[in-house]
């Protein structure tokens, strides 16, 4: 029993030794953690020195690591904000999946699988490791980022279709096959599946805080590690057993507990505990790497990984241009989730037990994963250092994250833009502040002024900017073409939205309110219609009498311009318009009919 203990006590010395040696040189060099860890994993695994031989059992202890990442992600994401990403989860995510598993399965077929056996390959490299993604996002900051929370949308929806693929695994298994396994009717495990996930939402909503409440009056710090990781394991058993992916429970968990005043405490407590863990799983992913199968077929499996890798990254860069992202974010998000992930290893050996493919496949499959979870590392550095630098200097600066969604966003903070978010910010209103001038924008962070460097006419931005949930809209740009683009876009996203606009003149005025602003400001009427007064006074008129005319004109200007903008054709010239010149000539008799009715009756309250 002492040599047992002591053998086990020497793994655990020699799993953290490798990663203590490996890692920091890794790091040194420039190649990144994750690349250290998989190294020493395939140094002491059973194809390098053999001080191991069941990689397999560590990457299932290791993958609680992947389970308490994603439960802190759920504490950084309230539940409204996550209703928020339901597009990028439902939308962006479905599309990269299904797109991606198609053309992967003729990828596999290309190789002379058969369209069962290529499924099953297409469909294990789609689900994208979230260990080496969820790493490469925290190493770089970007967890909280807009692109990082696209990231993270997909592989969320990349969990959730786990269940679906083991059913479809199970359409797939031989007659002879399916005869002998007991299979569960596919409503029944849809139905335990939300049962499980209705039971977590019920506990996390009615007893967990209650339950922290009370043992945090007992101030036993142990106690309160040792109920972080119940919550967290214990949500993943209960995921488990509905027939989810246990990341997916410890995600729901940590979103049920992000508005809890105990939500730092936990993030503390389980920090620790998922970066260990993270790493023993990158340990035990080079463990598996086996080198006999990858040198007997290693043509196959070499060119099946560098094909498989081109054809996802092509997807999803395609689909993110689709969804708006820039050049520089596509590609980032192409190579980031080129890999295929953990989560195959499930679905090849499912396969394997239902009799759809055989042990030498699954082997050289799990082999193409492993290879790509090892490759992952290096494409990203190498992107970094030659591709990336590239895109950025194409796009002169890369935008600024927009780290807060307020009510309020103003589009535009040239000399217009800075008197309206001055009067707001004196009122007590802060808006979002967004401009496309970095050298302004700059400027103003040094005074003080909250701003971000971006394109307002990408919908990619004003989603992270909050624009489906903010009131009002401020569009100050001074530039007409691109104030349309802006309207139309918002409109677009939120069609509750309130959009006040900048106009350049008359003409300015019916084009946006064609494309949906609610209010329109002609930027020189307002101080023109000052100088019309001034100009009044000048010529003898009394202050009272002329500012009783410009308030009259004002506001009937305005209404025969709403009333122009109705009939406005753009396929017709201002002056060969009928219907606008009619208004136009009928508003402009009735003002003049009324202002010499003001003199009037000035000049007769004089005479009294």
């Amino acid at each position: 029993m002492a040599a047992e203990g002591a053998s086990q006590l020497l793994s655990v010395v020699t799993l953290l030794g490798a990663a203590i040696v490996a890692v920091p040189i890794f790091k040194r060099i420039g190649l990144g953690s994750v690349l250290g860890y998989l190294a020493a994993g395939l140094a002491i695994g059973p194809f390098g020195l053999g001080l191991f031989s069941d990689p397999q059992s560590i990457i299932h202890i290791a993958e609680l690591g992947v389970v308490m990442f994603l439960f802190i992600i759920g504490l950084e994401m309230k539940p409204s904000h996550l209703w928020g990403l339901r597009r990028q989860i439902f939308g962006l995510g479905s599309a990269q999946v299904v797109v991606s598993a198609i053309l992967l399965t003729f990828v596999a077929m290309a190789f002379g699988f058969p369209w069962q056996v290529a499924f099953i390959a297409g469909a294990g490299f789609v689900l994208t490791s979230t260990a080496i993604v969820m790493q490469v996002l925290s190493e770089r900051g970007d967890m909280a980022s807009y692109r990082g929370q696209k990231m993270i949308s997909i592989l969320l929806f990349e969990d959730l279709i786990i269940v679906p693929l083991l059913a479809v695994v199970s359409f797939l298994a031989p007659a002879d096959t399916t005869a002998v396994v007991n299979t569960t009717p596919i409503w029944q495990k849809i139905g335990i599946a939300g049962l499980s996930v209705t039971a977590l939402v019920v506990a996390g909503i009615w007893l967990l805080n209650p339950l922290f409440r009370i043992l945090a009056k007992t101030k036993i710090r142990e106690l309160m590690t040792a109920v972080a990781l119940f919550v967290v394991l214990g949500s993943a058993w209960l995921m488990e057993e509905g027939g989810l992916s246990t990341a997916m429970g410890a995600f729901v968990a940590g979103v049920l507990l992000s508005e809890s005043s105990f939500r730092h405490q936990l993030e503390a407590d389980i920090e620790p505990f998922r970066g260990l863990l993270l790493g023993l799983f990158f340990l035990g992913v080079g463990m598996a790497l086996d080198l006999n199968v990858v040198f007997n077929n290693w043509l196959l499996i070499l060119s099946a990984v560098v094909a498989m890798m081109f054809v996802k990254s092509l997807v999803i860069f395609g689909i993110a241009k689709l969804a708006g992202s820039s050049n520089t974010n596509a590609m980032d998000r192409a190579v980031v989730m080129a890999q295929g992930g953990e989560f195959a290893f499930v679905l090849f050996a499912a396969a394997t037990t239902k009799g759809v493919i055989n042990a030498e496949i699954q082997a050289n499959l799990t082999a193409i994963v492993v290879l790509s979870m090892i490759f992952a590392p290096i494409t990203i550095l190498l992107h970094n250092k030659f591709v990336a630098p590239r895109l950025a200097e194409k796009n002169n600066q890369p935008e600024d994250h927009i780290d807060e969604q307020r009510s309020v966003i103003l589009v535009g903070i040239g000399r217009y833009g800075q008197i309206v978010n001055h009067i707001l910010t004196m009122s007590g209103y802060h808006a979002t502040v967004i401009d496309m001038d970095a050298k302004l924008v700059e400027g103003l962070k040094g005074m003080g002024v909250k701003s971000y460097y971006g394109n307002a006419t990408r919908p990619e931005l004003l989603r992270n900017a909050g624009i489906e949930t903010a009131d009002l809209m401020i569009v100050a740009v001074d530039d007409k073409k691109q104030a349309l683009h802006i309207v139309e876009t918002a409109r677009a996203l939120n069609p509750n939205i309130r959009i006040l606009t900048r106009a350049y003149d008359r003409r300015h005025v019916f084009e946006l309110y064609k494309a949906g602003a609610d209010v329109q400001v002609r930027e020189l009427f307002d101080s023109s219609v000052r100088m019309g007064r001034k100009a009044l006074e000048e010529l003898g008129v009394e202050y009272e009498v002329a500012d009783e005319i410009c308030k009259y004109y004002f506001d009937k200007d305005r209404h025969r311009v709403k009333l122009m903008a109705e009939v406005y054709d753009p396929k017709l010239e201002s002056f060969k318009n009928e219907a606008m010149r009619k208004i136009a000539l009928d508003e402009d008799q009735e003002m003049m009919v009324e202002i010499q009715h003001i003199l009037e009756r000035a000049k007769d309250k004089h005479h009294e």
